[in-house]
């Protein structure tokens, strides 16, 4: 349904100099409620993109509709309904928990009468009201990533637009972040950029992914699973056989011989029957395996895969 649509792209492109597109042509619905995760390696466009989405940036072409509403020719009221988290949290480290985050109500147009209330509920929200008398420079870096968060959301916007929130994090904190971004999408849609494939397994139902300026992957999260699950295993052997014999092994595509020992095989069926044919056939033929692993596919494997996809 239309109005089930909270952010809506269209033939999108911007170039900084002639010549030199950084996004092109990008077309994009996103539903409200979901954690959409947007994925890119460094300078593929994606914070281009963002920036375009929340208003920072005027586009070269094409139209971006924030909850119908056309931020071309209405960007203050489009901006009414976004909320946005850079990826270094715009602080003003002077000021305690709870001043800043008046100010930042006040800079997203909340009635002064509201202002209060709107604070306290963000900060319980993010579970920072036992902070709210600190100055944002005495807060670790989890809680001032809690901070933007805050900001972003005190308004309640309809859409979220978090830009690497768990980025220098510790374990713990990236633990904490991510909860609390879920927590957010039960009100509000949620776009994460990240260039992490875990933080997207992790948390996100939705994947767009940019490689080179141009959209090379939209989907579910289980769809693009079907993408970076491993195809290849690394084997060493004490007494290895000739590799011919080894690569024409029931199941097993190709392989390489990366040493005198060492070689990789990559396969169709599933990892676990492989490897234990293997083993078998290592046993009664005394090639004496004393190494194997299943190797994960890396980033650029996958933007190479998903870009020889959409050329195809």
């Amino acid at each position: 349904m239309e109005n089930d649509i909270i952010l809506k792209i269209e033939h999108l492109s911007h170039r900084y100099n002639p010549g030199q597109w950084a996004i092109e042509e990008i077309g994009i619905e996103i539903r409200r409620r979901e954690i959409q995760g947007l994925l890119g390696s460094n300078g593929a466009g994606k914070s281009t993109l963002m920036n375009i989405v929340c208003g920072v940036l005027r586009q070269t072409s094409g139209e971006v509709f924030i909850d119908g509403i056309n931020t071309r020719l209405d960007p203050i009221e489009a901006k009414r309904r976004i909320g946005f988290l850079p990826q270094q949290p715009p602080l003003r480290s002077d000021l305690t928990v709870r001043e800043y985050l008046r100010y930042s109500g006040f800079m997203r147009w909340i009635p002064s009468t509201r202002i209060r209330q709107a604070v306290d509920e963000v900060m319980e929200k993010c579970r920072i009201a036992h902070f709210a008398n600190r100055q944002l420079r005495a807060l670790s870096g989890g809680y001032q990533q809690r901070v933007g968060i805050a900001q972003a959301i005190i308004h309640k916007p309809a859409l979220v637009v978090l830009d690497e929130p768990t980025n220098g994090l510790d374990p713990n904190q990236i633990t904490e972040i991510r909860g609390l971004i879920r927590e957010i999408a039960r009100e509000h849609t949620v776009i994460l950029s990240t260039h992490m494939l875990s933080e997207v397994q992790a948390i996100c139902d939705n994947v767009l992914m940019i490689e080179h300026g141009h959209l090379v992957f939209a989907g579910t999260l289980e769809h693009f699973d079907n993408y970076i699950a491993p195809d290849s295993f690394h084997v060493r052997f004490l007494a290895p056989p000739a590799a011919e014999e080894l690569f024409s092994l029931e199941g097993v595509l190709r392989g390489e011989q990366l040493d005198e020992h060492t070689f990789r095989l990559y396969f169709r069926a599933e990892a676990d029957r492989i490897i234990e044919r293997l083993v078998e056939r290592s046993v009664a033929s005394g090639w004496r395996l004393v190494q194997v692993g299943v190797e994960k596919k890396s980033l650029d494997s996958i933007f190479a895969a998903l870009s020889k996809n959409r050329k195809a």
